[in-house]
């Protein structure tokens, strides 16, 4: 989740595109609740990379690998401008 979250910082204050390949059986409870905090955390940098630039729109594409399902899916792989998702992807 940092590294993610590090990616898209750094995105944002270069105004690049992003592209995200989700691919992830969720985070479980049993690995803390650092774990969890991950998608929450990495969900905020996303709005900040929709919301900060001011002077131009940036582009979040998010692709949808097989497996993604729980979490990282209600959190931010519905979050891209365009979503792309393979067949089997739940």
């Amino acid at each position: 989740g940092e590294k993610i979250t590090r990616l898209i910082e750094y995105a944002t204050k270069n105004s690049l595109p992003l592209i995200i390949v989700c691919a992830s059986g969720g985070a479980r409870m049993q690995e803390g609740i650092v774990s969890l905090m991950q998608m929450a955390k990495i969900s905020s940098a996303l709005y900040d990379y929709h919301h900060k630039p001011v002077e131009k729109k940036l582009l979040y594409i998010s692709i949808l690998a097989s497996p993604t399902s729980g979490g990282v899916t209600a959190s931010f792989g519905m979050l891209g401008d365009i979503i792309i998702a393979e067949p089997d992807a739940e």
